[in-house]
């Protein structure tokens, strides 16, 4: 009897060690917000590029220092006119439904993110006229004019290759099972709930992919976010509160990295589509006066102890394109309340503030409704769902929409798709023939110098317009556990998961 006891025993220590070597290991990942839709054509959020970071390569990415680097594509030539653009394809890289990525299928995602009637990368290949299919493995972007930032754009969303055959079966609900050529294939998603990944077998980069799953679950709370991954309930956060810096760095169990961001954070003003046809739409000298009323280092102060940066422009401070004219701008109150008065408008100046949820934006928001109601403003904050708000956004319900921009490394990335008047997340419905003729000319060249000077008239009228109140550039904030390995913070805010490995 006690012979059996010990080969049952035996028994099931092997059966529990082949259990173990056979276990699946899961990358947990809190996100501040659910993603709209996971299609790359139609997708606008950041939290949407961090998860299709894990399932949707590009014809190119970024390294650590903003260099260009292939992905899917291995390298590029321009023709000497700058309106050719020829593009050698990896070989050997399949979809997730096993069909093949080759010069056919890439024409096939580049023409629909630019034809795509609800595409939000037409404004990103504006200027491709068409591409050709040279041999299996090259394309050629033919071009209507030179255009600096194209290889840049092909680093996001506007470089992602979709399956053709998936896309073409699915049609527009192709975001909700979506086919790519990534380290990731997508297993299922639940709203407000879970995004589920498995390993894709036959990655062409298999062999530097080592975990098994990738689970990403919306969190709003950052503080909920933050207990999660103390408690090991999940691996990796995104945008860690800065006001709990100290806090992560205090636990010997977690890391943080910290990176400025490329993008920026702001109020999108109602121009042309504010139906209530409030202050802010009716004169630049209402706008401005609200600018006046904000002091943007007290905001950061109060808000995220000091660590972010104030700014003033589309690109931060520190950027080599920022416009040094323009300096960022003190507060004035008395000044702010002499142009309400100038404009004809009675105080107090009603604006309907679009607000998503968040305890940070939140925060951004109370403080400027205390701020700009000494100079004669009264802001109510209204919040609401993150991916509702881009909804509203573009059926212009607000008059005031509290939002960031992730960013992209060339200055184009954050500028044009906003303020140029046929650009599709111009929500504001801003439009100047001046602006738009100058980020036009901006694309031509691709001197840095010449692009600089150019954006700096740019600049100096869309500050005067004040259709975007820039406020503050944000540190991306992404703590993960030691159990971790092989995490890079990349300066796009972005999880990189090949190297990625789970003790």
């Amino acid at each position: 009897m006690k012979t059996m006891r010990l080969v049952a025993l035996a028994a099931a220590m092997l059966l529990s060690l082949g259990v173990v070597s056979q276990a699946q290991t899961t990358l947990r990942i809190g996100l501040a917000e659910d993603p709209d839709a996971l299609d790359p054509s139609t997708a606008r959020t950041y939290v949407g590029r961090i998860v299709f970071a894990a399932f949707c390569d590009k014809l190119f990415d970024i390294d650590e220092k903003l260099n260009i680097v292939p992905q899917l594509a291995l390298s590029h030539e321009t023709s000497a006119d700058g309106k050719e653009v020829t593009i050698k394809l990896r070989p050997g890289v399949k979809f997730h439904d096993g069909e093949p990525f080759d010069a056919e299928a890439a024409k096939f995602s580049l023409d629909r993110h630019l034809n795509l009637p609800v595409s939000f990368r037409k404004p990103e290949l504006a200027a491709l006229d068409h591409v050709e299919v040279v041999d299996p493995l090259t394309i050629k972007l033919v071009l209507k004019t030179p255009y600096s930032p194209l290889i840049a754009q092909l680093t996001d969303r506007a470089g992602m290759m979709v399956s053709p055959k998936a896309a073409k079966e699915e049609g527009d609900k192709f975001g909700l099972h979506p086919v790519c050529a990534g380290p990731y294939k997508f297993v299922e998603r639940v709203q407000q709930d879970r995004i589920v990944f498995e390993k894709f077998a036959d990655y062409w980069n298999k062999d530097n992919v080592f975990i098994d799953r990738i689970v990403y679950l919306p969190i709003v709370d950052a503080t909920v976010r933050l207990a999660n991954l103390k408690s090991g309930g999940l691996d990796l956060i995104e945008r860690v509160l800065a006001t709990d810096i100290k806090d992560v760095r205090a636990d010997s169990r977690l890391k943080l990295s910290s990176a400025l961001e490329l993008g920026y954070f702001g109020l999108t003003l109602n121009i042309g589509n504010d139906k209530n046809k409030g202050g802010l739409s009716q004169s630049a000298k209402v706008r401005q006066a609200l600018d006046l009323s904000i002091d943007r280092d007290a905001l950061n102060q109060v808000v995220f102890n000091g660590e972010f940066v104030p700014g003033n422009q589309w690109v931060s401070p520190e950027h080599p394109y920022y416009q040094k004219t323009f300096p960022v701008p003190k507060r004035d109150v008395e000044k702010a309340k002499a142009l309400l008065k100038e404009a004809g408008v009675t105080p107090p100046v009603s604006v309907d503030m679009m607000v998503p949820k968040g305890a940070e934006n939140e925060q951004v928001a109370q403080v400027l409704q205390s701020m700009a109601t000494e100079a004669g403003f009264d802001l109510k904050i209204r919040l609401i769902e993150f991916a509702t708000s881009f909804k509203q956004a573009q059926a212009g319900e607000f008059q005031a929409f509290l939002i960031g921009w992730s960013g992209r490394i060339d200055p184009d990335g954050n500028s044009y798709v906003f303020l140029h008047s046929k650009a599709p997340q111009n929500d504001g419905v801003y439009s100047n023939p001046d602006v738009d003729k100058g980020f036009e000319d901006a694309r031509l060249t691709s001197d840095p110098a010449q692009r600089k000077a150019i954006y700096e008239k740019v600049t100096g009228q869309v500050l005067k317009d004040e259709p975007i109140i820039y406020l503050y550039h944000r540190k991306l904030l992404i703590a993960h556990t030691t159990k971790l390995e092989g995490y890079r913070p990349m300066p796009d805010g972005l999880v990189r998961v090949i190297g990625l490995k789970l003790k």
